[in-house]
């Protein structure tokens, strides 16, 4: 389908299943490589440190160019934005597979970020266009939309896993191949083309956003060997700082900026952009250290690791498609985020009370359940309202502000949360009781993030109900 045409009807579900495809994929390759690290570390001699670089070039990447993705969507077409974005994507995993030493294997990653970062904002912004002119439909599409989102983090671990156990590392990236394929293949078909706009392109404004985030990344990574006192870590902050600071400088003056600041006057669109931030700066330290408690603790395989997220996965996806639209329509989507929240909050607290000599069903399971519930209530209104607030045309913009808050609030998350962990134990392979230590502080700190989100909505967001 070469024209600008909405698909009929009966053609929008399926072309909602590519867009949910491109949510779970490019949310599968922040987690995918979790179980594989280990081996990736021995096979290309990434030294400790070094080694969460393999998730934090992906993350810093992604979330550092998601709003010039968002421009680019709006500027040039979501759908010739979408294609692109797999192009890039599939060249990325093929570097990262492929890779000889940690020098390559860090610039797939990246490479596979900036494919990311095309994919995710243009895939919202088709789904507008195709959904936004219904609220029913709209809200069922968002629904379908933000299931991908955590069905994609915890099947990566899971097929991480299974890759890792069964094949060998470098296929967590070969996956994304045919995938790509099929995504290419279907989106002429299927997608709307859209209106190319006028307007330039901040390349500067992206550049030092991108920065920005990875010095302060980068110096929170570091600060548990160097410490928080070192000259260095401050150094690299204060670098953060500038860069983010130039970046603000620069949207407020340019003509055609990359980010308009006065799109945040929009009512509930920094509310609830925040929310997302947090959201995701509480959910992904949680999964991320409860699979090391999984294995390093309970002496999980790569294999059973990933499957014992199983139930939270199919909690979340049930939750999100059958549950979170009829409960906004009832209740507001504010009280949806707070309540999701708090219940995450207590599903964080409660798994910060596994032990040495735990097992999953008493640990793990009824906690992460909780968990699990919480971020089903709480992403899906969130995502709508950050979305929605913002002008049609601004559609693109809006989908690259909300994905690069969440994946700011993931990077930052986890490096501040894994300092503390570290600090409190974590680092001590092979001792369960402290490792057990420093993972209860990282699901504590991860509950007072949600509890801190879920008190700023409560505060800033203003009441809106969606239709049924």
């Amino acid at each position: 389908m070469s024209s600008t045409a909405t698909p009929p009807a009966s053609r929008r579900w399926i072309a909602l299943a590519l867009i949910a495809l491109a949510q779970f994929t490019v949310i599968m390759d922040t987690s995918i490589i979790g179980v594989a690290l280990p081996k990736m570390q021995e096979d290309l001699g990434f030294t400790q440190e070094g080694l969460s670089w393999v998730f934090n070039a992906y993350v810093v990447v992604f979330g550092g160019l998601l709003l010039l993705g968002g421009r680019l969507s709006d500027l040039l077409g979501a759908r010739r934005m979408f294609g692109l974005g797999w192009l890039i994507l599939a060249a990325g995993s093929l570097v990262a597979g492929l890779a000889q030493n940690p020098a390559a294997e860090l610039a797939g990653r990246g490479v596979q970020g900036a494919g990311a970062a095309l994919i995710a904002p243009s895939a919202l912004t088709l789904l507008m266009m195709l959904f936004g002119d219904n609220p029913k439909d709209l809200t069922k599409a968002f629904a379908f939309y933000g299931a991908a989102a955590p069905a994609g983090g915890t099947a990566g671990v899971f097929l991480g896993g299974l890759i890792t156990e069964y094949a060998s590392w470098p296929w967590v990236f070969y996956i994304n191949v045919p995938i790509a394929v099929l995504a290419l293949a279907a989106a002429p078909a299927l997608l709307p083309g859209g209106r190319a706009q006028r307007g330039s392109i901040d390349l500067l404004g992206a550049l030092t956003a991108t920065l920005g985030l990875a010095a302060a990344v980068f110096a929170i990574v570091r600060a548990a060997e160097a410490g928080w006192a070192a000259p260095a870590t401050w150094g690299t902050l204060l670098a953060a700082a500038v860069l983010i600071a130039a970046f603000l400088a620069l949207q407020a003056k340019r003509s055609n900026p990359l980010m308009p600041l006065a799109i945040f006057r929009a009512p509930n669109l920094g509310a609830a952009n925040l929310a997302q931030l947090l959201l995701g700066a509480a959910w992904i330290p949680m999964w991320f250290f409860l699979n090391l408690y999984l294995q390093q603790v309970l002496g999980f395989s790569a294999f059973p690791s990933g499957a014992a997220l199983l139930p939270m996965t199919a909690l979340i996806m049930i939750g999100m498609v059958a549950l979170a639209p009829r409960l906004m329509a009832r209740f507001g989507s504010k009280a949806m985020i707070v309540t999701g929240l708090v219940l995450l909050a207590g599903g964080l607290f409660w798994l910060s009370f596994i032990r040495p000599d735990g097992t999953f069903a008493a640990d793990v399971l009824p906690a992460s359940l909780l968990a699990a519930l919480g971020m089903a209530l709480a992403f899906i209104p969130s995502l709508q309202l950050a979305i929605s607030s913002a002008r049609p045309e601004q559609g693109g913009l809006a989908s690259g502000i909300v994905n690069t808050g969440y994946q700011i609030g993931s990077a930052l998350g986890l490096a501040v949360i894994t300092a503390l962990a570290a600090a409190n134990g974590a680092a001590d392979i092979g001792d369960k009781p402290a490792l057990t230590d420093g993972f209860s502080t990282a699901f504590t700190a991860a509950a007072a993030v949600a509890l801190a989100a879920a008190l700023l909505a409560a505060l800033t967001l203003r009441g809106n109900k969606t239709a049924a």
